[in-house]
């Protein structure tokens, strides 16, 4: 039973066969595991190949990207300002797909220790404050004095995933965010809402709902990701909606204190 619950450790720790079909047997499992090593080590090597071609790759678009954005900041028009717009959108569709490959992969990169949770927020909030004045919705922010145990790029990425869905879907009023004393981020907004069906899959892969369907351009992998990186970094993540009135989504940053006794 030892063996049965750890078999790809302790296959070659077999009693001795004491028949040949034991023989037999136990030479099949040995195959077995010798076949599952080397399918094991192919897979991870095309998936570190696939890894750094895509990291090279965003590495290499971001070069024209940053050209066009040089480009169309030098003149202000309506036309460029929607250009820049649908550019943005451009540049976080390329960061989501290295997201995905490396929340995929085995090898992870997290450095966690304590953050000043203000800083990382003021982070997201500089990056999507033109998508707030283009859309003409107010945000609502006050600073805070918290100091969190994370990871600052993937909490940062998950910050910003929300708020892009918040801006993406929410036509007028505010995208308001708070933090409770215990730790708990909040980012609510006043958009049209999940519908309740949907509410419990939202963090599904590829999941869209109605709102998908509606918007015909999500992809299904934002919040799936989100959850993906948080569960990472032992955030717990949820949800609450009211169709027509807005969304809040929760990120619980709070960590047992541990003592040495």
């Amino acid at each position: 039973m030892r063996i049965l619950q750890n078999i790809r450790l302790l296959v070659d720790e077999l009693p001795e066969p004491e028949t040949l079909a034991e023989e037999d047997l136990q030479e099949m499992v040995r195959e077995l595991k010798r076949l599952n090593e080397v399918t094991e080590t192919a897979r991870q090597t095309e998936r570190r190949e696939s890894l750094d071609y895509y990291t090279t790759w965003v590495h290499q678009i971001k070069t024209p990207i940053s050209t066009m954005k040089m480009v169309l900041e030098s003149e202000d028009t309506d036309e460029h300002r929607e250009l820049l717009a649908e550019l943005f959108r451009v540049e976080q569709y390329v960061e989501m797909v290295l997201s995905y490959l490396r929340l995929g992969s085995e090898h992870s990169d997290y450095v966690f220790k304590e953050y000043d949770l203000d800083k990382i927020i003021k982070q997201a909030i500089h990056k999507y404050a033109p998508q707030f004045v283009r859309r003409r919705i107010r945000l609502e922010y006050t600073p805070v004095d918290i100091k969190v145990l994370t990871d600052e790029k993937w909490l940062l990425f998950i910050i910003e995933q929300v708020l892009s869905n918040s801006i993406k879907y929410t036509k007028q009023g505010s995208v308001r965010i708070t933090v409770t004393p215990d730790k708990v981020l909040k980012i609510a907004d006043d958009g049209i809402g999940i519908a309740a069906e949907d509410l419990p899959r939202i963090f599904e892969k590829g999941f869209t709902g109605y709102n998908g369907r509606y918007n015909k351009k999500s992809t299904g992998l934002g919040l799936y990701l989100c959850k993906t990186a948080a569960d990472r970094l032992s955030h717990k993540m949820s949800a609450e909606s009211t169709p027509g009135k807005g969304t809040v989504i929760s990120i619980d940053l709070h960590t047992d204190e541990l003592q040495v006794e």
